[in-house]
C-alpha cells in the first residue's frame, strides 16, 4: 500500500491529515501480517494503530481489553464515524443474551470490523467456540502492561491469552502499552509467544524537566525555602505515609503556604474539594500519598517533590511526569535517605519470596539512581530501555554540578574480571562485598573470601564499587539477566575491555551519609519577565475567574499574562494586541486588566517604549467575513472549506483565529451531525473544569474516544459560549 493511500484512508475513516510518531510505521507492520509491539505514551495514538488496519482488512480484529468502561467508550467512537453501528462491538458482562445475539450476527454477517473483548469473556467456551467459526484478521492485546507481573496491574487473566488465542486460530498479535521496563516488554513478548515481533518504542524523554536528589537533611526546612522561592507556582509534594502527609500540611500551612493533603485515607468529598482548590489555584500544593493516584492532570504543575524516596523508578517517571506537561518549567527534587530504603523492606516483609525479590530488585534500582553521579536523565532512560546519547542533558544535578573525574579504567577491570571469575551468578552487592573483604554468610559458602580479588578494594569502600558497576552498566559492558532478578552477565564489549582496556572516566559519588554541601537550587523562569505584577495579574484572573464561574484560563492563559507582563498594555486597544487575547475577549475581560497594569506602571515609574512592540495574533483569518456569514446561513463546513480551497484542516484554524480573538461563532448545527447532546455536554464539562484548553491534554483526558477534529469543534463552541 503506497504512502498516499494510507493517508487518504486515515482522512476518510478518521478525519486526520497526517500520523503521529510511529502510527504510520506500526500500521503498516500490522497490515503486513507481522506481530507488532508497540510502547507509546498516553496520547501517542495506540488505538488508532489497530482501529485504522481492522478497517483495511478482511475480517473481524479481536481487541482484548482490561476495563468494560473503555470498551464502551472505544466502540461508541468507532460507531461515529461510521453509518452503521455494527462496524464495532463489544462482548463482556454487560450485555443482555439478546444483546450477545446481535452482536455474534453482525459479526457473521460481515459487517464488524473490531470486536472488543474482556480476557475473562475470552476464555468462554462459548465464545471461543463462536470466534472459531469466524475470519479474524488479528488480536490486539491493548495494556498489555497486565500481563506482566512486574508491571504496576498485573492480571492473571492477562497470562492465559496465548493458549486461548491458538485454541480459536492462527493470527497475528499487536500488544500495546503505555508502560513498560524492558522487564515488562520481555515478559509480555514470551508470555504471548512474539519474541519475534517488531517492537515500536517512542520516547520517554521529557526534555523540560529537571531532576535533582537531595539529602534528606532538615528537609521541611529545605521544601519551604524553595516554594517560598517559587511563590505562586503550583507543586506536589510525594509521602510515604498518610501521617507524613497530614504533618507536612499542616508545617507548610502555619509558614504561610497555601497547601491541602490528598490521601486514601480521607472522605471522597474532602479528596474532591481538595483536588478542585488546587485546579482552581486557590491552593498552590498538593500533599499526597505515593500509593493514592490523585487523577490531576493539571499542566502547569511547576515542581514535584518527593519527601521519601519512591520504591520504584517506573512510580517515579509517573509521578514526576505529572510535572510541566504544558511544556513548562517542571522541577523534580527528590529526598535521599537509606532509611527510607529500610522502611520498604520492613513493608515488604510478610510478603511471598518471589514479590520480595521484585521488590527489592526494582528498590535497588531507585538506590542506584539516587545514589548515582551520572547523568540522572541517561539512567532513567536506560531503565525503560532507552538510550540517551548527550554527555551532558544541562537539566539534573550530576550534570550541572558534576563532581570530580578521574581515570577509572584499572577499577572497571577489576569489577568486570570479578564477574568472570565467579562465573556471572551472582548479583552486584555479593560482588561487592567481595571486593571490600566483608566476610559475609554468602560469601563464605560459595568460597569467595579464598578468591586473590577478595578484599582487593576495602579502602574504597562498599559505595565506590556501587559506582563502578552502575558505570559499567551503562556503558553496556555488564548487563543484569531479568530472568534471574539482576544476576550480572558480562557482554561481549566487556570481554573486549578486559584484554584491551582504555580510559574510562568516573566521577566521585556525593556521599549521602556526610552533612555535605548541597547543590544549588535550579533557578527557571523568563528574565524578561516582571514577576510581581505577573502574581498580580493571576490573582486578577482568579479573582474574575471565580465571579463568572469559569476555569482560570478560560479568560487569559499564562502566555498572554507574561506578555501583559513585558509589554504593559494600558488600554484596551493594546491589550487586544496581546498574544492569545484579541479585541472581543479584550472588551470582556480586559477593562481591570488595563486598569491594574496602567496603576502599576505608575506606582512603579515604569518607562514603557513610546510605540510598544506587541506580538499581534499570527493566524488572524483573511477568510472571516466569509466564513461568519455561511456558518450564519449553516452552511456545511465542508463545503465553506472547498469554496474557499482550504482543507478541512485549515478551515478549522481559520475558525479558531476569529472566536480566539473575540468574535462568537454559533456551529451549533453541525456539530450536532457529529456529536450527541450528552457527548457535547461531556466535553463542555471537561473544558470547564480542565485549567487548559489544550488538546492534546483533552485528547488524553478522554483516550482518544473523540477525534481531535472534534474536540477542537467543541472547543470553539466553549469560547464563543464562555470567552467571547
Amino acid at each position: 500500500m503506497q504512502d498516499i493511500d494510507l493517508r487518504e484512508k486515515l482522512k476518510q475513516y478518521f478525519g486526520f491529515d497526517q500520523f503521529k510518531g510511529n502510527q504510520e510505521a506500526v500500521i503498516r507492520n500490522v497490515l503486513s501480517g507481522r506481530n507488532t509491539f508497540v510502547l507509546m505514551p498516553t496520547g501517542g495514538g495506540k488505538s488508532l494503530c489497530y482501529q485504522l488496519p481492522a478497517l483495511l482488512s478482511e475480517g473481524t480484529a479481536i481487541v482484548i481489553s482490561p476495563l468494560i468502561a473503555l470498551m464502551k467508550n472505544q466502540v461508541d467512537a468507532m460507531r461515529a464515524f461510521s453509518s452503521t453501528d455494527g462496524i464495532a462491538h463489544f462482548l463482556n458482562s454487560s450485555l443482555s443474551k439478546a444483546d450477545i445475539t446481535r452482536v455474534k450476527q453482525d459479526i457473521l454477517d460481515g459487517k464488524s470490523k473490531l470486536l472488543y473483548v474482556a480476557p475473562e469473556s475470552l476464555t468462554k467456551e462459548s465464545n471461543i467456540e463462536f470466534l472459531q467459526k469466524i475470519k479474524i484478521s488479528f488480536f490486539a492485546v491493548d495494556e498489555a502492561h497486565c500481563i506482566s507481573e512486574w508491571g504496576h496491574d498485573f492480571r492473571t487473566e492477562y497470562r492465559r491469552i496465548r493458549p486461548i488465542v491458538d485454541c480459536i486460530g492462527k493470527a497475528p498479535i499487536i500488544a500495546l502499552t503505555a508502560t513498560a521496563t524492558p522487564k515488562v516488554q520481555s515478559d509480555i513478548q514470551k508470555n504471548l509467544d512474539m519474541v519475534d515481533a517488531d517492537v515500536f518504542k517512542s520516547s520517554f524523554n521529557r526534555p523540560n524537566l529537571y531532576y535533582e536528589v537531595r539529602p534528606k537533611e532538615d528537609p521541611e526546612r529545605d521544601i519551604i525555602k524553595f516554594i517560598k522561592g517559587k511563590e505562586g507556582a503550583s507543586g506536589i509534594i510525594y509521602c510515604l505515609s498518610r501521617k507524613k502527609v497530614e504533618e507536612l500540611t499542616e508545617i507548610l500551612r502555619v509558614n504561610g503556604i497555601k497547601a491541602e493533603a490528598y490521601h486514601a485515607g480521607m472522605d471522597a468529598p474532602t479528596r474532591s474539594r481538595n483536588q478542585d482548590k488546587f485546579i482552581m489555584e486557590e491552593i498552590d500544593v498538593i500533599v499526597a500519598t505515593i500509593a493514592f493516584g490523585m487523577g490531576i492532570d493539571k499542566p502547569d504543575v511547576r515542581f514535584v517533590i518527593h519527601y521519601d524516596i519512591p520504591k520504584s523508578l517506573e512510580g517515579y517517571y509517573q509521578e514526576t511526569g505529572r510535572s510541566g506537561r504544558d511544556g513548562g518549567e517542571g522541577i523534580c527534587i527528590t529526598y535521599y535517605s537509606y532509611k527510607d530504603i529500610q522502611k520498604f523492606e520492613k513493608f515488604m516483609q510478610g510478603h511471598p519470596i518471589a514479590e520480595q525479590e521484585i521488590g527489592k530488585q526494582l528498590l535497588l534500582e531507585t538506590v542506584s539512581y539516587a545514589e548515582s553521579s551520572i547523568c540522572r536523565r541517561k539512567i532513567l532512560l536506560h531503565y525503560f530501555g532507552e538510550d540517551y546519547l548527550e554527555d551532558n542533558c544541562g537539566s539534573c544535578d550530576n550534570c550541572l554540578y558534576p563532581k570530580k573525574e578521574f581515570e577509572g579504567k584499572d577499577y572497571v577491570v577489576d569489577i568486570l574480571s570479578l564477574v568472570v571469575e565467579t562465573k556471572e551468578k551472582f548479583k552486584i552487592e555479593h560482588l561487592v562485598k567481595i571486593l571490600v573483604g566483608e566476610y559475609d554468610v554468602a560469601v563464605k559458602s560459595y568460597g569467595h573470601d579464598k578468591l586473590e580479588m577478595f578484599g582487593c578494594g576495602a579502602e574504597k569502600g562498599r559505595q565506590f564499587w556501587t559506582m563502578v558497576f552502575r558505570r559499567a552498566l551503562i556503558s553496556r559492558l555488564i548487563e543484569k539477566d531479568i530472568e534471574q532478578y539482576g544476576v550480572i552477565k558480562i557482554t561481549k564489549e566487556g570481554l573486549h575491555f578486559i584484554e584491551h582496556p582504555k580510559d574510562y572516566m568516573l566521577m566521585e559519588d556525593r556521599n549521602f551519609e556526610e552533612n555535605e554541601e548541597k547543590i544549588h537550587e535550579k533557578v527557571g523562569g523568563v528574565s524578561a519577565l516582571d514577576a510581581p505584577l505577573f502574581a498580580i495579574l493571576k490573582d486578577l484572573r482568579k479573582k474574575i475567574a471565580k465571579k463568572n464561574n469559569l476555569p482560570p484560563y478560560v479568560i487569559f492563559q499564562d502566555p498572554s499574562l507574561e506578555d501583559m507582563c513585558i509589554n504593559y498594555p494600558i488600554t484596551i486597544n493594546e491589550l487586544s494586541n496581546i498574544q492569545g487575547v484579541g479585541y472581543g475577549k479584550a472588551l470582556k475581560y480586559g477593562e481591570e486588566f488595563a486598569e491594574v497594569i496602567k496603576q502599576y506602571v505608575e506606582d512603579n515609574e515604569i518607562e514603557r517604549a513610546q510605540d510598544m512592540v506587541i506580538k499581534t495574533l499570527t493566524n488572524k483569518s483573511k477568510f472571516k467575513v466569509y466564513i461568519i456569514q455561511n456558518i450564519d446561513r449553516q452552511i456545511d463546513l465542508v463545503d465553506i472549506a472547498v469554496a474557499q480551497s482550504l482543507s478541512y484542516e485549515e478551515l478549522i484554524k481559520e475558525m479558531e483565529a476569529i472566536v480566539f480573538s473575540g468574535t462568537k461563532l454559533n456551529i451549533d448545527y453541525y456539530i450536532q451531525k457529529m456529536l450527541d447532546e450528552e457527548q457535547q455536554q461531556e466535553i463542555l464539562d471537561y473544558f470547564m473544569e480542565a485549567q487548559t484548553d489544550n488538546i492534546q491534554e483533552a485528547f488524553d483526558e478522554f483516550g482518544g474516544e473523540y477525534a481531535e477534529e472534534d474536540l477542537r469543534l467543541m472547543r470553539l463552541k466553549f469560547h464563543s459560549q464562555h470567552g467571547n
